[in-house]
């Protein structure tokens, strides 16, 4: 409370704050289904310690907020709002320990204006519980370390265990907590502290349910998020365009102005370290230490390795408070211009769709094609529904539907957690089929006139249906192609 009212009183910071969440609220209701949004959904209405792709918090809190609101699209992506407005606060308890007022009110004004705020507050991830257990994490242990409360180490071990259930990325936390310590002369004394070991045996017993999991199903999260990762990086391919691909990224989540910042601060600090070694003040060594390692261990791995946009946001909330010491009034001024242009293009798009998305990721045609899909279903009865794109057609019209949605799992391929959620595929044995097949290009309205190999191995007779075509203020903008089959023969 005593945070809320602090930022009242900043009136300019806190006029930018709440215009850019009241922004982002209106916009909500204008929001379609993201495939990710239908995939966590899904978890939660799946209940389990853990999941195959991450951790559960995002599938329990889509599940909390839905069980309490119903279930609506406008719900999940409140959900998702909520929880970011509440890391917003967060964020601004912290920096209040590292800047002066005026400095404070720049931060926080930075973080709001970004880009990738508006995504956590818009689409369901494993981030958005993240980065709220990220940055409580760190205001646990700067007071357990800078004002010796000892008993905060506890909820700091607490935070760091609810990161981790959140997503594998925090992990990170132990590791920049352990840099901070080894190489500050003040208070590397703390590795010997109970209270220090006590906060990591805490965080590890509170990530039990994901390492339980992961041991009933033989560790498949784990080596899902490992091996394929470390085979690509083991290859050593230098790729121009992931490197250039990730500065593009990461100035679209930042905005330009506070990326070059980031760039700017990062090179000073790196600089001072290696040619006169000096390191910085306490407080400032242990925002780096939340920050280098997340943001400059995943930039060193992008001429080599494809790394996600989202992967680098843990290091923004330190990251931004650091970029809070540096920002003066002017490029505070281009970065909030820089961020009402992108949002206003973003609203646009939005609210009219203006380009058409070539992709699966996008929110429209996702309900109107479960209008279709049961149609169908009206006309060829007693069939069931299944798709093959990892997760996003199945996961949103399971969404929609009233009738249980089934994954590439049906023709035998892997099928992310579609394969955890207890589904006896036998007892489908016999039955016919609907198949819906997404074509992200969709340069015409044709059919697709192949039939892939494995529907006709797992079906006595495959028929090419007359694709789906989503319109969307009146434009054609996506394709289904739909195949009927016939006689199911699942080969577990």
């Amino acid at each position: 409370m005593k945070t809320i009212t602090n930022l009242i009183k900043s009136n300019k910071a806190i006029s930018w704050v709440l215009g850019f969440q009241l922004f982002r609220l209106i916009l909500l209701p204008f929001m379609g289904l993201m495939p990710q949004d239908a995939y966590y959904y899904l978890y939660g209405q799946n209940l389990s310690l853990s999941y195959f792709d991450h951790p559960g918090m995002i599938g329990y809190i889509l599940r909390f907020f839905t069980d309490i609101f119903g279930t609506s699209i406008f719900v999940v992506k409140f959900a998702d709002f909520f929880v970011t407005t509440l890391t917003i606060l967060s964020f601004y308890k912290l920096a209040s320990y590292f800047l002066s007022k005026q400095k404070l009110q720049r931060a926080i004004v930075l973080l709001a204006s970004t880009i990738f705020i508006s995504i956590l507050s818009f689409n369901s991830t494993p981030d958005v519980p993240l980065l709220l257990c990220w940055t409580l994490s760190l205001i646990c242990l700067y007071k357990a370390i800078f004002e010796e409360k000892k008993w905060f180490f506890i909820l700091g071990g607490i935070a760091m265990g609810l990161a981790f259930d959140s997503k594998y990325t925090a992990i990170l936390l132990q590791l920049g907590l352990f840099a901070f310590l080894v190489f500050s002369n003040r208070y590397r004394k703390l590795l010997q502290s109970p209270w220090l070991w006590l906060s990591i045996i805490i965080s590890v017993a509170i990530t039990f349910p994901v390492w339980y999991w992961n041991y009933q199903n033989e560790f498949a999260s784990f080596a899902f998020q490992s091996s394929e990762r470390t085979s690509s990086i083991t290859e050593f391919k230098i790729s121009p365009k992931n490197f250039f691909g990730a500065i593009g990224h990461q100035m679209f989540l930042l905005l330009p102005i506070l990326f070059l910042i980031f760039i700017t601060f990062t090179f000073k600090y790196i600089k001072r370290v290696l040619l006169k070694f000096k390191l910085p003040s306490s407080k400032t060594l242990f925002l780096l230490a939340f920050f280098i390692p997340t943001f400059v261990g995943f930039f060193l791995l992008t001429p080599i390795y494809w790394v996600k946009l989202n992967w680098m946001m843990p290091s923004y909330i330190t990251g931004i408070i650091l970029a809070g010491m540096f920002i003066n009034k002017k490029l505070l001024k281009i970065q909030i211009l820089f961020s009402i242009v992108f949002h206003l293009l973003v609203s646009l798009q939005i609210i009219f769709y203006l380009a058409p998305i070539k992709s699966d990721d996008t929110w429209v045609g996702w309900k109107e094609l479960a209008w279709e899909t049961e149609k169908l279903q009206e006309k060829f009865s007693d069939t069931f529904v299944f798709s093959n794109d990892n997760y996003k057609t199945s996961a949103c019209l399971n969404f929609f539907m009233d009738s249980k949605v089934y994954a590439q799992n049906i023709i035998g391929l892997p099928a992310l957690h579609f394969d955890y959620l207890g589904d006896d595929l036998l007892s489908l044995k016999g039955r016919n089929a609907i198949f819906i097949d997404s074509d992200k290009r969709f340069n015409d309205n044709k059919k697709l006139g192949k039939i892939d190999s494995l529907l006709i191995t797992h079906f006595k007779k495959v028929t090419e249906l007359e694709p789906i075509i989503i319109k969307i203020n009146g434009k054609e903008s996506r394709k289904f192609w739909v195949f009927y089959c016939t006689d199911y023969q699942p080969k577990k």
